[in-house]
């Protein structure tokens, strides 16, 4: 498979990694990191899970609305909505793994429709094109 590239964007991250800090070159965007309590970090800051919940929710509810309008699936409603929820642990065979759920919320659309713009919207989705097979995405249509 290849990829006609049409926009490419480029982060820098300096410190620690996940306890340092991540700046858009052009400057739009600078984040100070920390690593969740969880992990036995502060806290007082943002980690990578939180910035790919981001991206995702609103690739993914992007990648809907492109699906549902080009495939002729019906119309997503402008109060729609994804609930990206981005887990981190250690993985059995070593190393750290992700777990995504994705929560859709369609107010006004019938569930079967949903599901179905839902479904394809995956096919669209960069972010769900780099997960499969790599990642366990759930994705639950409220």
């Amino acid at each position: 498979m290849t990829v006609d590239t049409k926009y490419w964007t480029e982060a820098h991250a300096t410190g620690g990694g996940r306890n340092g800090v991540a700046s858009l070159k052009s400057g739009m965007l600078t984040v100070t990191m920390t690593s969740p309590k969880e992990l036995g970090g502060s806290g007082a800051g943002h980690n990578p899970e939180e910035l790919f919940a981001l991206g995702y929710a609103a690739c993914y509810l992007g990648a809907m609305r492109f699906a549902a309008q080009s495939e002729k699936l019906g119309t997503v409603p402008d109060d729609a909505t994804v609930n990206a929820h981005v887990g981190i642990g250690p993985r059995s065979d070593g190393g750290f793994g992700l777990k995504v759920k994705l929560v859709v919320s369609m107010p006004g659309v019938e569930k079967d429709v949903a599901e179905k713009i839902a479904e394809r919207g995956h096919f669209i989705c960069p972010y769900s094109n780099a997960t499969k097979g790599n990642i366990e995405v759930e994705t639950e249509v409220a």
